[in-house]
């Protein structure tokens, strides 16, 4: 019946008529003074009456007065209680449909026709027939009442639940969009500085394979060893992605700033000097602010690596200052002094994935990161990671 609403709505109307039919039928078995009109006039305008109820839900108001105003005929003629039913059904369906003052207004017309007709009708009957007509008017609006809240009472649940399952499809999108991210930061991070320190290698190992044998066979182990390194560090996130728990299985701890050292030998290796000055207390600085710390060291000098040039050389500060860490690392381009800036400005510095991850990962801490050229030359990367 909820589904097909109109079904019901027939199944009442067809009970009414029915109901009314058997009333003129039996009343043709009483005395002539107590029979109701004509069955000729009775059977069109009970159907007149209940027919429209079939369309109560969709068109209250436009179904309860053409009612009102069939009722008037039909009870001028005394040819049933469909008036009284069908009436009684109406404002019901205005109640529940159409709100509470189009509702009063119809229970007023209903019972101004009604009264006028009782006292011309049965003007000895009028009291006794106003009272019961209230009485079952009231009981009618009281249901529609109650219907009307529980319709409120749902559809207020349902806006409730919908905007409940935007809201936990908005935070799974943004929970999808924020690991992609991570993913992507991580992905970067392993591949990017593994192939920049191979590519230098291969290039430098292509230059010295005739003129320096023994050169060139070390660049090409370095090429094999940081091609493991990297595999390895792959095979360890995409098993991370592939299974929800451990089963059991070691994990290897990510990087932090103890890792640091290993990372200036590798890229002292791959041809650029670095210099590295690390600070006390590096050593119990969350694992992930450590992790940060360590991600942006090594895609500012995978960067030097490929973009400052033959000869350049680079250094790396990382210190503890208050509640914060602060990492900066420079170049000096290979000499090539660059225009000219002031430090503070470092506004419309374009950047490519790496330089996206490292905004990301500061801000993930709510720390700032400052890229640009160095005053005099070169390159800085400077950046403030807070820590609890």
């Amino acid at each position: 019946m909820r589904a097909h609403p109109m079904v019901g709505d027939s199944l009442i109307a067809g009970l009414l008529l029915l109901i009314d039919l058997a009333i003129l039928l039996l009343s043709r078995l009483g005395p002539p003074e107590d029979q109701f009109g004509p069955w000729q006039l009775a059977l069109p305008l009970d159907l007149l009456m209940v027919l429209p109820l079939v369309f109560r839900r969709k068109h209250p108001l436009l179904v309860a007065y053409l009612v009102l105003v069939i009722s008037i005929p039909h009870a001028a003629f005394e040819l049933g209680l469909a008036p009284l039913t069908a009436g009684a059904v109406s404002v019901y369906s205005v109640v529940v449909y159409s709100g509470r003052k189009q509702g009063a207004i119809y229970l007023v017309a209903t019972l101004a026709v009604s009264e006028v007709q009782t006292f011309i009708q049965y003007p000895e009957q009028w009291l006794i027939n106003s009272i019961i007509l209230v009485l079952i008017l009231a009981f009618c609006w009281t249901l529609g009442e109650f219907a009307g809240a529980r319709r409120a009472y749902q559809a207020e649940l349902e806006a409730r639940l919908h905007l409940l399952e935007t809201e936990r499809d908005q935070a799974s999108r943004i929970a999808v969009a924020e690991e992609r991210s991570r993913i992507a930061r991580e992905l970067h991070d392993v591949v990017a500085h593994a192939v920049s320190v191979m590519v230098v290698q291969a290039d430098g190992a292509s230059y010295a394979i005739r003129s320096d044998p023994a050169l060139a066979e070390r660049a090409v182990r370095t090429i094999s060893g940081t091609g493991r390194g990297a595999l390895a560090e792959l095979r360890r996130l995409l098993d991370v992605l592939r299974n929800e728990d451990a089963n059991g299985e070691p994990r290897v701890p990510q990087p932090g700033t103890e890792a640091l050292g290993e990372l200036a030998e590798r890229i002292r290796t791959a041809g650029v000097p670095v210099r590295l000055d690390l600070g006390e207390e590096l050593a119990e600085l969350p694992t992930g602010v450590a992790l940060g710390v360590y991600r942006i060291v090594q895609e500012s000098l995978t960067n030097t690596l490929k973009h400052a040039g033959q000869g350049a050389t680079a250094e790396v500060r990382v210190w503890r200052s208050g509640d914060a860490v602060r990492v900066e690392v420079t170049d000096d381009g290979a000499g090539k002094a660059r225009a000219l800036v002031s430090d503070d400005d470092t506004s419309a510095v374009a950047g490519g994935n790496g330089l996206i991850g490292m905004r990301e990962r500061a801000n993930v801490f709510g720390g700032t990161l400052e890229v640009g050229p160095n005053p005099g030359g070169g390159w800085r990367v400077r950046a403030t990671l807070p820590t609890p």
